[in-house]
């Protein structure tokens, strides 16, 4: 993907997050399974995606604005931006 089509939310960030643990911590919490993890590049908190029952992690960008999301999931290598819908590889 060209450097240009990169939002800017995506290219402002310049250290990775990642996840401290495998798990959603919001699912602990109330005892729910989860499908694949995501980590919010603005606080580091590791939830829930969208095809987990709670959509934690979605939830989670409507509640505080953070932006950029990475894949917590073994191998997978990019970025998400909520408000620009804007997927980036990286690796």
């Amino acid at each position: 993907m060209a450097q240009d089509e990169i939002c800017q939310h995506i290219r402002d960030i310049k250290e990775l997050k990642t996840a401290d643990k495998y798990e959603c911590a919001e699912c602990v919490k109330i005892g729910s399974d989860w499908v694949h993890l995501r980590t919010c590049q603005t606080c580091g908190v590791t939830l829930c995606c969208d095809q987990s029952p709670n959509k934690h992690m979605t939830a989670h960008f409507h509640a505080t604005d953070h932006p950029v999301v990475i894949s917590s999931e073994p191998g997978e290598q990019w970025l998400y931006c909520y408000k620009d819908d804007t997927f980036a590889e990286y690796g």
